[in-house]
């Protein structure tokens, strides 16, 4: 008789995570995680398959959280629910950046996702778009989160890349210093929410 059951998915999803957020997602091998659970590699086989079943259990881990909280007053006014509902799912994958990649491939694996999803898609109909425009409207939103966070991350304003822009000819380059000298107030909240913004504006009826 096989050894009963004795980590949960949490519990197996946690230490893939701490893997992750400490080597990066690279560093994401069963042999890994199995060190960090304190078992032998074949012992975790007896939990998940492969590496993409640990990819999934990750993503619904860090993703199940985004739609833990109630969902925004219907009260209000549609931008401000989605721009809630955007935040959400910005706060969430920011606190552990290298998951980024995994929500793309994963995301209908969750159904944390799949909760946030209906509700921005409940709010985006009652906003008055239509069947493919919410459609449209859905994934530029999740394309716009996934991007911010990956420039948050990867080439914030404050970093060197701005520094170096800045330093162009000014000549040979006039708005893209211009741009990189004014960069330098922004802050990431600014950045984040004047692109959303932006986003929404065109969403608007």
């Amino acid at each position: 008789m096989p050894r009963p059951r004795s980590l949960t998915p949490d519990q197996l999803a946690a230490a893939a995570l701490a893997v992750i957020d400490r080597e990066g997602l690279p560093g994401l091998t069963m042999r890994a995680v199995a060190v960090e659970l304190g078992i032998s590699t074949m012992a975790l086989y007896r939990y998940v398959a492969d590496r993409g079943e640990l990819e999934a259990l990750v993503v619904e881990l860090v993703l199940g959280s985004v739609d833990s909280t109630p969902p925004p007053p219907t009260a209000g006014p549609w931008r401000d629910r989605v721009t809630l509902l955007v935040d959400r799912m910005r706060d969430t994958v920011g606190a552990h950046p290298a998951v980024l990649p995994l929500t793309m491939t994963h995301r209908h694996r969750s159904p944390g996702v799949m909760r946030w999803g209906e509700t921005v898609l409940g709010v985006l109909t009652e906003a008055g778009l239509g069947p493919e425009e919410r459609v449209i409207a859905l994934r530029a939103l999740l394309a716009y989160v996934i991007g911010a966070i990956q420039q948050e991350h990867l080439g914030a304003l404050s970093g060197a890349g701005t520094a170096a822009i800045a330093e162009l000819p000014a000549d040979e380059f006039p708005y893209m210093t211009e741009a990189a000298l004014g960069a330098r107030s922004l802050t990431q909240d600014r950045e984040f929410h004047g692109g959303l913004a932006l986003l929404l504006d065109g969403m608007g009826r």
